[in-house]
């Protein structure tokens, strides 16, 4: 059985902001200019505008000794929430019976 998650996931920009760039007193121009990214697009991450892309992922990764993986994967179980709250139309999609197409 799949447990379904009732609290809202964490935005990887919220923990960016949270746990690297205050406790290492950064500045998101500062770290935009580390990690070779303008100020916007840091500051869209980081006001929950705008996900972790692959890219973003590795120099996040890079930059603090972190998975890529951790970044795609806080960004995906995000996504996927939202869309699963925010959205009903993909509950009227009927499932398709694989019984007896196997054989």
């Amino acid at each position: 059985m799949v447990r379904k998650m009732t609290r809202k996931p964490t935005h990887p920009g919220e923990l960016l902001k949270v746990d690297y760039l205050e406790p290492l007193n950064l500045t998101v121009t500062e770290l935009a200019k580390r990690l070779g990214v303008s100020r916007k697009t840091l500051s869209s991450i980081i006001n929950e505008r705008a996900g972790i892309t692959p890219e973003m992922a590795l120099r996040l990764s890079r930059a603090f000794s972190t998975s890529a993986e951790l970044w795609l994967n806080m960004q995906k179980s995000y996504d996927l929430w939202i869309a699963e709250h925010e959205s009903t139309e993909w509950q009227n999609v009927a499932p398709i019976s694989m019984i007896g197409q196997l054989a």
